[in-house]
């Protein structure tokens, strides 16, 4: 796991500086601590740069920028492939045998890139963003992998182009403008985040998951979708239930097993929730004997969130790992503020970016590299609440129901002052044919939004919503989809944009703050797609959040973990906006108002001194503001 940087002119009469480069480097020293290297072309019209963590092959000899013997092809990369081995033996059987490492997944894809060009991508079992220049033809790619666990950010400005793993790195380069994005600003209000492909800076993009770029040195840009989720998909309604909870068992232990294989110390981060206790379990299995780590955060101070040190401990126990825990205070998270902000890059308004990034300092001073995460069962596998709540709103709104019966319930709420409520807005979206279901991470619906925003911004987007964002992942979805469910869209919806964009950013951005790789064997696009070949009836069986993934694992973690509550990885924000956070939220925030006109300051008050913890997505965009913008 490692961090990139790349400049390439596209007017041939600028250089490269070799001087900027490093800086830009340098950034990104934390994903990157243990060498660094810097590779300029003979024409000085392209530049790539790297900071490496070196997990798989720690010889120097698997350094990057990396080339081929010819020098034709170039690479710089960050990420892991874990079935390296297979392809590097099938690149052997077909005549590859100038290697210069040992067994180096980053040489694999450049000998994978010169035997099958862009189609070895369909080879790679792994995480992913990458650049490969090649000589020969003059051309750059960039690709991020299919399910957008690692980060890849562009811009091109003033004929340059740039990329790097993230924002910070790419605008070390003071010509690069700092300007905020209003159209992300007013997204972000809905979904937590920016969606792919904009950021929170004007003019700095990021490369959607499961996508490629084509960079020409003339200028011309060419991106495309390189792996949909529903790729080859098809619904199989023959097995049984029995049979399901086999295949799905074994496939998750391949991917487990897959994501153990290192030349560093890998971890389990561990919440004694069914996800991290199955990837314990399995992780424990394939150590073969060996000792494993987990790691597990809590709360002091937070009179209204239970801790679940008490299950973890119960897994631990079971598998015999040493096991470490860390409870977090109201201060640990106002001294992080600063350090979140500044690794997060642009605004992630998840606060349980707090409890990421301090499990991953706990793995990483107890001596872990690589750690086990549960993200993507939830989505994969009907495992949210509000999830099942809004299943079922949304088979209720095929009913034949005319819609003056919904205006009128519409108009009912309104005359009651229920106008931003959500059962409101999921009326609203009825009513104008749009999906009830958007993401499984909301902040404003469209009305509150109104009524948050400034008067300017709401003039500017006064004709727009943010189910534009929505309208085209379902184009996408009903294209692709072997058949249109409510579940399965559900489930497209939050792996296109709140999982990439939200979910795994956190993971990304915090882990990497502290040098620590975080792996998801949940979202291995192998077993994804098994997931997503599982009929909608057999996931929703007894009306059971998680039922054919609680069965799977039953046997391997103890029912008492599977059948308790579902308590989710939270952090205690209420609680601590009793306390003297607010005072914190209250003067970011205000600065922010006053300098901006892009939030309403009345509304934003409001809803800090109502104690809403919903006011923290106003904070962390405030911070943003001020760590990035402010004195920029």
């Amino acid at each position: 796991m490692c961090g990139l940087v790349g400049i390439l002119n596209q007017t041939s009469d600028q250089q490269i500086d070799r001087s900027l480069l490093g800086r830009m480097n340098d950034v990104l020293e934390h994903r990157g601590p243990d060498g660094s290297g810097i590779w300029v072309s003979e024409d000085r019209q392209l530049g790539l740069a790297h900071r490496r963590l070196s997990i798989i092959d720690l010889s120097d000899s698997a350094a990057q920028p990396m080339s081929d013997k010819e020098r034709s092809i170039w690479l710089t990369y960050n990420g892991e492939i874990y079935n390296h081995k297979e392809i590097r033996d099938e690149l052997i059987a077909l005549g590859h045998t100038d290697w210069k490492t040992d067994h180096s997944d980053t040489e694999v894809i450049i000998h994978a890139y010169k035997q099958w060009g862009m189609d070895c991508l369909q080879r790679f079992r792994g995480m992913f963003a990458f650049a490969i220049w090649d000589e020969r033809k003059k051309e750059l790619w960039l690709v991020r992998d299919r399910m957008g666990i690692k980060p890849l950010y562009w811009a091109k400005v003033n004929g340059r182009f740039y990329f790097a793993s993230e924002i910070k790195a790419i605008i070390e380069d003071k010509s690069v403008p700092r300007i905020i994005n209003e159209e992300a600003v007013f997204h972000y209000l809905t979904f937590m985040t920016s969606p792919a492909p904009m950021t929170m800076f004007e003019g700095i993009n990021k490369l959607p998951a499961g996508c490629w770029m084509c960079v020409k040195a003339d200028g011309s840009i060419r991106e495309e979708n390189w792996w949909d989720l529903f790729d080859g998909v098809e619904k199989d309604y023959d097995r049984s239930e029995g049979e399901w909870t086999e295949i799905i068992r074994h496939e998750l232990r391949k991917s487990v097993e897959y994501r153990s294989v290192s030349d560093v110390p890998v971890g389990v981060f561990l919440s004694g929730g069914i996800d991290s206790s199955a990837n314990a379990a399995l992780f424990s299995e394939a150590a073969e004997g060996r000792q494993i780590k987990t790691f597990t955060i809590g709360y002091k101070g937070a009179e209204n969130h239970a801790n679940e040190h008490e299950y973890a401990r119960k897994m631990a126990y079971l598998i015999g790992s040493e096991h470490h825990e860390l409870d977090l205070t109201l201060d640990d998270l106002i001294d992080f503020l600063p350090r979140m902000i500044y690794h997060q890059d642009e605004p992630i308004a998840d606060p349980v970016c707090i409890p990421v990034y301090y499990v991953s300092d706990l793995a990483r001073k107890n001596g872990i590299t690589v750690a086990q995460v549960g993200e993507g069962a939830d989505e994969l596998f009907w495992g949210y609440p509000r999830w099942k709540y809004i299943y079922h709103l949304q088979r209720m709104n095929r009913w034949p129901v005319p819609s003056v019966f919904k205006r009128g319930a519409m108009a009912g709420l309104r005359s009651a002052g229920k106008e931003g409520t959500e059962y409101y807005e999921w009326l609203r979206r009825a009513v104008s044919s749009q999906q009830i279901f958007w993401s499984g991470a909301l902040v404003f619906t469209e009305s509150e939004k109104n009524r948050i925003l400034s008067r300017r911004m709401i003039d500017k987007f006064k004709d727009r919503t943010s189910y534009e964002v929505i309208e085209e992942l379902y184009g996408r979805y009903s294209d692709n989809s072997p058949e249109v469910c409510d579940l399965d869209w559900m489930t497209y919806s939050d792996l296109k944009l709140r999982l990439p964009e939200l979910l795994l950013m956190r993971v990304d951005k915090m882990s990497m703050a502290t040098s620590l790789e975080g792996r998801v064997p949940f979202l291995d696009h192998n077993f994804v797609q098994l997931a997503l070949s599982i009929p909608e009836r057999v996931k929703t069986s007894h009306g059971t959040l998680k039922y054919i993934l609680k069965e799977s694992v039953r046997g391997l973690i103890p029912d008492e973990l599977i059948d308790r509550k579902k308590q989710g990885f939270g952090v205690p924000v209420k609680d601590w906006m009793m306390q003297k956070l607010s005072v914190y939220v209250r003067e970011s925030v205000t600065e922010f108002c006053d300098s901006t006109d892009l939030i309403s300051k009345t509304e934003a008050l409001k809803l800090i001194d109502a104690g809403n913890p919903d006011s923290w997505y106003l904070f962390n965009l405030a911070l943003w503001w001020e760590r990035f913008i402010k004195n920029h």
